[in-house]
């Protein structure tokens, strides 16, 4: 009776041994749900940060390096190519931008909510 049960109870444990080390070392599916929710959180605090700063160029400089930076760290964790890509793609953006004075301030907003939007569209499709 004992081998049995300890035959009918090896399989459950190893199944679940298997389903925590999924979640628990990274199993894709887990880190794009993740990314897909962070990149959502990065773009849309960066594009509203940036839209706030159009009469401060040096405090919107700094918010899109900052939202660069966190866009770049999200995208290194997606787990998906096209995701990691298009977020990638979007931070290298957001770290070109040049912004001196008032007008160049105006101008990156405008480019940034753009790009922001054409990105969550992506994610979208790539989070679906």
């Amino acid at each position: 009776m004992a081998r049995v049960m300890s035959m009918r109870i090896f399989p459950l444990a190893t199944a679940a041994a298997i389903g925590f080390t999924l979640l628990t070392t990274g199993c894709s599916t887990v880190d794009k749900a993740q990314a897909c929710i962070e990149a959502n959180r990065v773009i849309t605090e960066t594009a509203s940060k940036v839209a706030g700063l159009v009469n401060d160029p040096k405090a919107m400089e700094k918010a899109l390096e900052d939202g660069s930076a966190k866009l770049q760290d999200v995208a290194d964790k997606a787990g998906n190519t096209t995701l990691n890509d298009a977020l990638g793609d979007l931070a290298k953006r957001f770290e070109d931008f040049n912004v001196k004075d008032a007008n160049d301030a105006v101008d990156a907003a405008q480019k940034v909510a753009g790009d922001a939007a054409k990105t969550v569209e992506t994610v979208a499709r790539e989070c679906t």
